[in-house]
């Protein structure tokens, strides 16, 4: 976990947090006191973590806390009175967001960070898995558009049109995307 935002309006907690994030291996930290503040610097940049101290004075916790977890891929961690913590983590729960009760337990805030980088590199590694299968799907969608073409094009039967390009593939030693991209362009 290399960067960090803290939204609080106290500056008590704010000390509290940062030094607390810099001892367990935070090296870039932003801190924010509202919620406006804090959007604006989730656009030209992306934590990994957002703290997010309640109450703040001029912000929707709960709103500003739910917006940030589904805009963005930092774990937003809210901290809250004891008083209130089972009806606010009941309500942001579904929306990926760990709550931690105040008064702060340092044990309690260190396993909340350690159990939000586990999030984030399960999130890094489903992303990477989506991203893989997406250029699959654009692969096959690519050679299922040269199978139309040789189809349309050379009057071939479909399993015709699939073991040309297989062929193709082998003899060429390259992949069917390959030379499925050959074959559009060569009649586009």
């Amino acid at each position: 976990m290399e960067k960090a935002i803290i939204i609080s309006d106290s500056l008590k907690a704010t000390e509290f947090y940062q030094d607390f994030l810099q001892k367990n291996g935070c090296h870039t930290i932003k801190v924010v006191d509202n919620g406006e503040e804090a959007k604006r610097s989730f656009v030209s940049y992306d934590y990994d973590v957002c703290i997010i101290n309640t109450p703040l004075h001029s912000d929707m916790c709960e709103q500003l806390s739910i917006d940030l977890a589904e805009q963005n891929t930092a774990q937003v961690i809210l901290f809250v009175k004891s008083d209130c913590m089972d009806e606010m983590t009941e309500r942001v729960e579904n929306y990926g967001i760990l709550t931690v009760e105040k008064p702060i337990n340092k044990q309690m805030f260190w396993s909340a960070l350690k159990f939000s980088q586990v999030i984030s590199r399960r999130i890094e590694l489903c992303n990477e898995k989506i991203k893989k299968l997406q250029r699959q799907l654009e692969e096959l969608k690519t050679i299922s558009k040269a199978k139309c073409i040789l189809i349309e094009k050379e009057r071939l039967t479909e399993q015709d049109a699939h073991k040309y390009i297989e062929k193709q593939a082998m003899n060429q030693r390259v992949s069917r995307y390959e030379v499925a991209e050959q074959i559009l362009c060569f009649y586009t």
